[in-house]
């Protein structure tokens, strides 16, 4: 037995030994063998040259990098062993939450089919309906007339002819008039039934489900009455009326003109002036005026591209993302009347970006060009009124935007100047009695009629437009500032128009030159301007007469007293 215990301890000892001896290799290696590695390098590094030095010292930092490479290793394995525990203990405390909310779910639904079963035997009858677990909510099982109501029979007796409806075991006694009223329930609720479903094979197999919904609505659609016999002037009279008597909104007769000479002139019209002047109301009760509500859209500062108004096709859902601007653009082309949509506070972001490819498209001179395209292709379920994935602007939709001139504000540029309409409102019209209103149905058509009929009736006098011309050639003598084709245009359509309205020819050319010429004085040199205004201002006068043209020289009078 001694002998064995001698073996067993000078085993042990020798195995004890090497790998004390072993620990203290590597603690030498790595941590105190440095000291050593140190005075070796320093002993043999005065003696090398350049060559030898740079060696040197590159074999001392990899015998660093060593070392340290391996603790790094170490840390990091720890440290993924660590997360690794961490993350199956989070595991198993979400697994334990997503087992306990599931019972809950079964519970709540448990519960549902047992009120489902309750409410239907609180109807009433000779036969009650058991609790049937979740096959109560099951289309098969649905609880029927018969087994809620029962055996029960009865036939009315009394004076008058009676009839009795049975629907399986159930018959109830009803009248004539009765009878009339359940059948016409009954083919309504048909009906309904009959456009829910579609509403929601609409939403689950379109791509374009607002338009498509549009197409619904405006299947079985019956147009009013229109009336083809107002004139402009009767028509700019009854719209103040009707404001005043049935909205309560009180306008000018100017700015009624001129909002309706404005929609002669251009599809685009700016709305412009202090707040609470009625900029948002003018355009909606006009709108209302005509039995057709305008779609208001409100702009925010993010918007920067077409996709903000046009939407955009998502491919990921294969769907296209609507907005209520498009789904307005569409509706208006399945109307006859007058389609307005109002861009609210519209410079909030740049126009000229957001709106710039509209801007471009009501551009081109013929209206089979007015196209935008939304899809590169079409499929079969999409809106009738989209062909090849376009869908063209109608001509019976204005464009009106409000805007404030304020801090938050962008500056309206002049590309989008130029092609619209300004109209100012700074100035809140009085209130006023009048007889009551009522809307007016008209057909843009007819009211496109009326345009052209007021250039042929109101012509434009030649002697004014010889003093336009005048006024044009000073101006661009002076200020290199000339009218253009496209404000020419405008003044002819808009003049006759506003005539016809119960305005006058100067009044009309007046307010032109002011807000779509002069205008442009604001965005040009600030001394050069005010040096030359006074001259202008003379020649004004002395062209069209001592105030001929109040609003340009009320306008030229405010640009120099700013600047």
């Amino acid at each position: 037995m001694s002998e064995f215990l001698g073996f067993a301890w000078e085993l042990l000892a020798k195995v004890v030994y090497n790998v004390v001896a072993v620990v203290s290799s590597i603690l030498n290696l790595l941590v105190f063998g440095w000291v050593e590695y140190f005075n070796i390098f320093m002993t043999y590094f005065t003696t090398f040259d350049l060559v030898g030095k740079i060696g040197a010292v590159i074999l001392f930092a990899m015998l660093i990098a060593v070392p340290v490479l391996i603790v790094a290793i170490l840390i990091h394995h720890y440290r993924i062993n660590r997360r690794l525990h961490r993350d199956d203990t989070s595991n198993k405390a979400l697994y334990r939450e997503i087992g306990r909310l599931n019972k809950q779910v079964l519970d709540l639904m448990d519960e549902k089919n047992k009120l489902l079963a309750l409410k239907v035997n609180a109807m009433g009858g000779t036969k009650q309906i058991p609790y049937v677990g979740a096959s109560a909510l099951a289309d098969d099982h649905l609880p029927t007339v018969g087994n809620v109501v029962g055996a029960a029979a009865g036939a009315g007796a009394g004076e008058g002819a009676t009839a009795a409806v049975v629907s399986g075991n159930a018959s109830l006694a009803l009248d004539g008039a009765g009878v009339k009223d359940a059948a016409a329930a009954m083919a309504k609720a048909t009906v309904e039934a009959k456009t829910l479903a579609e509403e929601k094979e609409i939403a689950q197999a379109n791509r374009f489900p607002k338009l498509s919904l549009v197409d619904l609505k405006y299947r079985d659609w019956e147009s009013p009455v229109y009336d083809d016999a107002i004139s402009l002037e009767d028509f700019v009279d009854s719209f103040r009326a009707f404001a005043c008597s049935q909205m309560k909104l009180y306008y000018t007769p100017e700015i009624i003109r001129r909002f309706v000479a404005g929609m002669a002139a251009s599809k685009l019209l700016i709305l412009e002036g202090i707040s609470g002047t009625g900029k948002t109301s003018l355009p909606y009760s006009f709108s209302r005026y005509l039995d057709n509500p305008a779609t208001i859209v409100s702009v925010q500062p993010s918007f920067r591209d077409r996709t903000e108004v046009l939407g955009y096709f998502n491919e990921f859902s294969k769907r296209f993302n609507e907005t209520e601007f498009l789904r307005a653009v569409y509706e208006a082309g399945l109307r006859q009347d007058p389609s307005m949509i109002v861009l609210d506070e519209m410079n909030l972001a740049r126009v000229e970006y957001y709106f710039a490819e509209i801007l471009s498209v009501l551009e081109m001179p013929s209206h089979d060009e007015w196209v935008l395209d939304l899809v590169p292709t079409q499929w079969a379920a999409d809106p009738k009124g989209l062909h090849d994935g376009k869908l063209t602007i109608p001509d019976s939709l204005w464009f009106i935007g409000t805007a404030n001139n304020d801090d938050s504000t962008f500056t309206i540029t002049d590309k989008v100047y130029d092609r619209a309409i300004p109209i100012e409102l700074n100035e809140r019209a009085d209130a006023f009695e009048c007889e009551p209103h009522e809307r007016v149905h008209v057909t843009a058509d007819h009211l496109q009629y009326l345009f052209q009929k007021a250039k042929v009736e109101y012509v434009i006098d030649e002697e004014l437009l010889q003093k336009m011309h005048k006024l044009d050639q000073y101006l661009q003598t002076r200020f290199k500032l000339a009218f253009g084709n496209r404000i020419i245009k405008q003044m002819y359509d808009f003049i006759p128009v506003y005539v016809a309205c119960g305005g006058t020819e100067l009044g009309g050319m007046d307010y032109i030159i002011a807000r779509k010429v002069l205008k442009k004085f604001e965005s040009m040199n600030v001394s050069f301007v005010r040096d030359e205004m006074k001259g202008l201002i003379e020649y004004i006068e002395k062209t069209f007469g001592e105030g001929g043209l109040p609003d340009s020289v009320m306008y030229l009078q405010r640009i120099q007293n700013f600047y």
